[in-house]
């Protein structure tokens, strides 16, 4: 049978740590201070596991004092007495404790992935950081810093009850990202359960329906029973902003489509301005037939740079540019809403098929027959179109004329 150790004073154990060797301390069987040649010392407990002998580290001297060492070896001792592998827990608790971590990642770190991944499917920056304002403003406050996995139902009706029935689009622009930014947290492993954004059996049976509160704003526009007596105001007008303006109206192009045109997207001879499927909302190549006025327009512009309508100091024009033009004309109205005006012409006062229309402003057709129907851009009626809506710009409606019955399309 072994000698038993006599039980070293904290003192002693201070003068051992200076000595190289494996020393039994006394106090527990097996507890020894292991000290390196380079006097770097630290507690190893040795006990019989089972069949095995294990060597457990308690951690280095003086870190861990003398009492704090045969206190954790006496805990290790009652473990191996209730059948337990000391290292196989450690072991398992630290497993534990790694995959805690990895799934204790915050919404704000997922959200921070998906505004990458986000990034690289949006056409613009301007998109992108709308999205990332929206979050920062709405979501973060509420649910940035809370475990992904851990978020529910209840804290998702808490971000979106103050600005649902006043904000009611953009509450429900940002429920619908924060229901994508969780189904990817689902997808990486990092939750489980239902969605608690998902609207569908979910969210609807607390929050109003946002068809029913929301008060849809439209672009203020010109009456069409204006426009040709608008027009006449802005032909003499030579400024940039004022003719950039012209050539929307003449196109019902979108602001920033116009804005960002290069003379390399002009075919003057053809008649024909592409716009590339970059520039474009719906991303895919745009084709506008040009009338005679929008290319006597192109004509009249000096081409000493890339932009048709270039900023004072280069670039491309900014949107205020065009915005103050008919405000300084005594008109409340948006760039944008030319667009509705011409619309609006076309429908009550003209016979051109629905297709030919939305074509015309590149509105994107979810009816798979006329998808299929408008695969050949139908740019020879267009060409008419835009050849009728010229002459009512500056001419405005005949007078006699008979508005034909509007033929249903097939």
């Amino acid at each position: 049978m072994p000698s038993k150790v006599p039980e070293f004073s904290a003192a002693k154990v201070k003068r051992l740590s200076t000595k190289p060797g494996f020393w039994a301390v006394g106090g527990v069987t097996g507890l020894y201070l292991n000290v390196s040649d380079t006097q770097a010392s630290s507690w190893i407990y040795k006990k019989m596991v089972g069949k095995r002998r294990r060597e457990m580290g308690l951690g280095g001297y003086p870190d861990v004092t003398l009492a704090r060492a045969r206190e954790k070896a006496r805990e290790y001792a009652d473990m191996i007495c209730q059948g337990i592998d000391p290292l196989a827990e450690k072991r398992a608790r630290r497993s534990a404790l790694i995959q805690s971590q990895a799934t204790a990642v915050t919404f704000r770190q997922v959200a921070g992935r998906f505004i990458v991944k986000k990034s690289k499917e949006l056409k613009t920056a301007k998109q992108v950081q709308k999205l990332t304002a929206h979050l920062e403003t709405y979501v973060y406050p509420f649910v940035g810093n809370m475990v992904v996995g851990e978020i529910e139902r209840a804290n998702i009706v808490r971000m979106l009850q103050p600005i649902w029935e006043t904000k009611t689009e953009t509450a429900n622009r940002v429920r619908a990202t924060v229901e994508r930014i969780l189904d990817m947290a689902g997808a990486e492993g990092l939750r489980r359960g239902d969605n608690p954004a998902r609207w569908k059996g979910n969210l609807e049976l607390s929050l109003p329906n946002p068809g029913k509160v929301s008060k849809v704003e439209h672009y203020k526009a010109l009456p069409y029973s204006e426009l040709p007596e608008f027009m006449q105001r802005l032909t003499p007008k030579k400024t940039t902003g004022a003719e950039a303006l012209k050539f929307l109206i003449l196109t019902a192009a979108r602001s920033g489509e116009v804005r960002g045109a290069t003379w390399e997207e002009i075919n003057l001879r053809a008649k024909v301005w592409t716009i590339p499927a970059e520039r474009m909302k719906n991303g895919k190549e745009h084709k506008v037939p040009l009338s005679a006025s929008a290319v006597n327009l192109l004509k009249s512009l000096p081409r000493d740079h890339d932009y048709i309508f270039p900023a004072v100091r280069g670039g491309k024009l900014s949107d205020m540019t065009i915005a103050k033009v008919p405000k300084s004309m005594g008109h409340d109205v948006t760039a944008h809403g030319f667009r509705a005006t011409f619309r609006t012409w076309a429908q009550d006062h003209t016979s051109y098929p629905d297709e030919v229309c939305e074509l015309a402003l590149a509105h994107i057709n979810s009816d798979a027959t006329r998808a299929a129907y408008a695969r050949s851009e139908l740019i020879d009626k267009r060409r008419l179109l835009m050849s009728d809506w010229e002459r009512f710009c500056f001419h405005g409606k005949p007078k006699g004329q008979v508005v034909p019955i509007r033929r249903k399309s097939k």
